[in-house]
């Protein structure tokens, strides 16, 4: 019997060209020693990549996908530790770039 790695029907989850972008991005900082681990969820109304500095602690970010705002405010987010959102719009690439090397660093 083998597991069948697909979401749920009817549960939001990354399209494999989004996971290649996050996964790169994750590979970027974990070479920099900014990060450490990664959990991804997908649940009924969004889709959610959390990465750690510590597998035991809270996520440092959460990178959600939000199809309901995709003509609103744009499907995409970075969620801070407080829950503070802090870039949001309609291209992943776009949104991930407030992680670009120089204009962001992770502060201990």
């Amino acid at each position: 019997m083998a597991l069948d790695s697909r979401p749920a029907a009817g549960v939001v989850f990354f399209e494999r060209r989004e996971i290649d972008q996050l996964l790169r991005l994750y590979g970027r900082m974990v070479a920099a020693g900014e990060w450490r681990d990664y959990g991804m969820a997908g649940t009924i109304d969004h889709a959610v990549f959390s990465v750690f500095r510590h597998a035991a602690e809270a996520p440092l970010y959460r990178i959600e996908k939000r199809p309901a705002l995709a003509r609103k405010q744009g499907q995409w987010a970075v969620i801070g530790q407080g829950g503070l959102t802090l870039k949001r719009g309609h291209d992943l690439g776009q949104v991930l770039r407030m992680f670009d090397r120089g204009r962001f660093k992770v502060v201990d």
